[in-house]
């Protein structure tokens, strides 16, 4: 069974090949904040963060499919991840001032990241069924980090570009002191949520397995 991925994400392919998986990777297409504004005025409220997360990764395999459903032969995955402290959404810093000031507000206290998910089963040149979930981790950053340390993190250009300002996976993964969930939804992309959705979709998850 082929995995399609609607993301680039390096972190998220990571995780798939580290776990046996090889997917097929494919750029999604979605106006992200007009889609955002689009739901939230149908549901007349805004959305939360886990459905966020899960409409988000349902537009994007959904967008996979839309323009590239001939070349589809398995099941696609589309996700997005967000990271909330203090019930407020930290997106990706992208300045260093705005990475180290988020650093210093997490030092020593726990974070909540949402991982949604939505796949998609499309064989034989049409859509079979699909399922939607969001796997969520809380994330700890240690208490005795020094301003140098963090200083030294934001200088390596790491956190710029990562919703919520760290990697478990990178160079921030010594300052990780705990946490709470799928290790592999901190990353972006938890795998025991993919197992569920594939066996909701009535496959074995170790089909998959192609490394």
């Amino acid at each position: 069974m082929r995995l399609y991925l609607a993301s680039t994400s390096p972190a998220r392919l990571s995780v798939l090949r580290g776990a046996g998986i090889e997917p097929l990777c494919y750029s999604p297409e979605v106006d992200e904040e007009a889609a955002v504004r689009e739901r939230e005025a149908e549901l007349g409220r805004p959305l939360t963060a886990p459905e966020l997360t899960e409409h988000l990764g349902r537009l994007k395999a959904e967008d996979v499919v839309r323009r590239h459903g001939a070349e589809i032969d398995g099941l696609v995955l589309g996700g997005d991840s967000m990271f909330l402290l203090d019930g407020e959404i930290l997106g990706k810093p992208h300045l260093p001032e705005v990475a180290l000031a988020r650093a210093k507000q997490h030092r020593g206290r726990t974070g909540v990241l949402h991982s949604g998910h939505w796949l998609i089963d499309h064989r034989g040149g049409e859509t079979r069924g699909a399922a939607g979930s969001v796997d969520t981790a809380r994330v700890t950053l240690s208490a005795d980090l020094a301003d140098a340390e963090l200083e030294a993190y934001v200088a390596s250009g790491e956190p710029l570009e990562l919703a919520g300002g760290f990697a478990i996976d990178g160079l921030a993964g010594a300052f990780i002191e705990r946490i709470e969930g799928a290790p592999s939804c901190v990353i972006g992309l938890s795998l025991p949520a993919l197992r569920r959705l594939v066996a909701e979709l009535g496959h074995p998850y170790p089909a998959l397995w192609n490394r």
